[in-house]
Protein backbone atom coordinates (compact mmCIF):
# COMPACT_ATOMS: atom_id res chain seq x y z
CA UNK A 1 0.00 0.00 0.00
CA UNK A 2 1.25 3.65 -0.94
CA UNK A 3 2.33 5.38 1.97
CA UNK A 4 -0.11 8.89 2.56
CA UNK A 5 1.58 12.28 3.03
CA UNK A 6 -0.39 15.25 4.66
CA UNK A 7 -0.44 18.11 2.78
CA UNK A 8 2.07 20.57 3.32
CA UNK A 9 4.17 18.32 6.20
CA UNK A 10 5.36 15.39 3.43
CA UNK A 11 7.71 14.15 6.27
CA UNK A 12 5.19 13.08 7.72
CA UNK A 13 3.43 9.96 7.50
CA UNK A 14 -0.79 9.99 7.99
CA UNK A 15 -1.95 6.68 9.98
CA UNK A 16 -3.95 5.55 7.92
CA UNK A 17 -6.17 2.72 9.86
CA UNK A 18 -8.78 1.91 6.88
CA UNK A 19 -8.40 0.94 3.50
CA UNK A 20 -11.11 3.85 2.45
CA UNK A 21 -10.41 6.71 0.19
CA UNK A 22 -11.59 9.51 -1.21
CA UNK A 23 -14.51 9.20 -3.41
CA UNK A 24 -15.58 5.98 -1.32
CA UNK A 25 -19.15 4.97 -0.60
CA UNK A 26 -19.74 4.50 3.44
CA UNK A 27 -22.58 3.92 5.64
CA UNK A 28 -22.16 5.11 9.38
CA UNK A 29 -22.43 2.96 12.07
CA UNK A 30 -24.81 3.70 14.79
CA UNK A 31 -22.85 5.10 18.24
CA UNK A 32 -23.99 7.84 20.43
CA UNK A 33 -21.75 10.13 18.29
CA UNK A 34 -23.83 9.43 15.30
CA UNK A 35 -26.65 9.43 16.47
CA UNK A 36 -26.74 12.86 18.16
CA UNK A 37 -25.40 13.99 14.66
CA UNK A 38 -28.59 12.65 12.95
CA UNK A 39 -26.35 10.78 11.02
CA UNK A 40 -26.35 7.28 12.02
CA UNK A 41 -27.25 4.90 9.42
CA UNK A 42 -26.57 7.16 6.36
CA UNK A 43 -24.33 6.54 3.07
CA UNK A 44 -22.02 9.40 2.40
CA UNK A 45 -19.42 9.84 0.05
CA UNK A 46 -15.81 10.16 1.14
CA UNK A 47 -14.30 13.61 0.12
CA UNK A 48 -10.92 14.02 1.86
CA UNK A 49 -8.52 12.73 4.32
CA UNK A 50 -6.40 14.34 6.98
CA UNK A 51 -4.38 14.49 9.98
CA UNK A 52 -5.84 16.17 12.60
CA UNK A 53 -2.82 16.82 14.68
CA UNK A 54 -2.02 19.34 12.19
CA UNK A 55 -5.67 20.58 10.60
CA UNK A 56 -6.94 21.27 13.57
CA UNK A 57 -10.71 19.57 12.76
CA UNK A 58 -12.98 18.36 14.76
CA UNK A 59 -13.38 15.02 14.12
CA UNK A 60 -16.49 12.83 15.32
CA UNK A 61 -15.16 9.24 17.62
CA UNK A 62 -12.33 7.85 19.14
CA UNK A 63 -9.16 8.20 16.77
CA UNK A 64 -7.01 4.98 16.97
CA UNK A 65 -4.37 7.30 15.00
CA UNK A 66 -4.04 10.36 13.66
CA UNK A 67 -5.74 10.24 10.42
CA UNK A 68 -9.26 10.91 10.05
CA UNK A 69 -12.03 11.11 7.00
CA UNK A 70 -14.52 13.54 5.70
CA UNK A 71 -17.44 12.64 5.00
CA UNK A 72 -20.46 14.63 2.74
CA UNK A 73 -24.12 13.24 2.65
CA UNK A 74 -26.55 14.38 0.35
CA UNK A 75 -28.97 17.16 1.65
CA UNK A 76 -26.51 18.04 4.40
CA UNK A 77 -24.57 21.37 3.59
CA UNK A 78 -21.60 20.56 6.03
CA UNK A 79 -18.98 17.62 5.94
CA UNK A 80 -18.09 16.25 8.95
CA UNK A 81 -14.63 14.35 10.05
CA UNK A 82 -14.94 10.80 11.28
CA UNK A 83 -12.50 8.32 13.23
CA UNK A 84 -12.62 5.61 10.41
CA UNK A 85 -13.90 3.03 12.61
CA UNK A 86 -17.13 4.66 12.20
CA UNK A 87 -17.56 4.27 8.66
CA UNK A 88 -18.35 1.00 6.92
CA UNK A 89 -17.37 0.56 3.39
CA UNK A 90 -19.86 -0.11 0.87
CA UNK A 91 -18.47 0.53 -2.69
CA UNK A 92 -15.83 2.59 -4.44
CA UNK A 93 -18.28 4.99 -5.99
CA UNK A 94 -18.11 3.21 -9.75
CA UNK A 95 -18.87 5.82 -12.29
CA UNK A 96 -18.29 8.89 -10.33
CA UNK A 97 -16.24 11.80 -12.11
CA UNK A 98 -13.60 14.31 -11.24
CA UNK A 99 -13.25 17.55 -13.56
CA UNK A 100 -11.30 20.38 -13.07
CA UNK A 101 -12.30 23.90 -14.83
CA UNK A 102 -9.52 24.64 -17.41
CA UNK A 103 -8.15 20.86 -17.76
CA UNK A 104 -9.42 19.32 -20.75
CA UNK A 105 -9.88 16.01 -18.38
CA UNK A 106 -11.52 13.45 -16.59
CA UNK A 107 -11.22 10.96 -13.92
CA UNK A 108 -13.83 8.29 -13.90
CA UNK A 109 -13.73 6.14 -10.99
CA UNK A 110 -14.00 2.34 -11.77
CA UNK A 111 -15.57 -0.45 -9.68
CA UNK A 112 -12.00 -1.95 -8.22
CA UNK A 113 -11.74 1.91 -6.80
CA UNK A 114 -8.96 3.13 -9.30
CA UNK A 115 -9.45 6.26 -11.58
CA UNK A 116 -9.17 6.09 -15.46
CA UNK A 117 -8.29 9.22 -16.84
CA UNK A 118 -9.49 10.54 -20.11
CA UNK A 119 -9.38 13.08 -22.45
CA UNK A 120 -12.07 16.11 -22.99
CA UNK A 121 -10.50 17.15 -26.31
CA UNK A 122 -11.96 16.05 -29.72
CA UNK A 123 -9.08 15.00 -31.89
CA UNK A 124 -7.90 17.41 -33.84
CA UNK A 125 -9.51 15.76 -37.60
CA UNK A 126 -13.29 15.68 -35.97
CA UNK A 127 -15.04 18.58 -36.78
CA UNK A 128 -18.68 17.77 -35.41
Amino acid sequence: MAQLFSLGHSRTPMQRTSNITFGDNVRLLSTPETEALGVAGQIGVVYGETTPSVTGVTVIGQLAGDYALNVHFDGRKDTLWFAPQLLEFIDHGAGAEIRLDGVPKKWTRGAGGEWVESSLKKPWWRFW
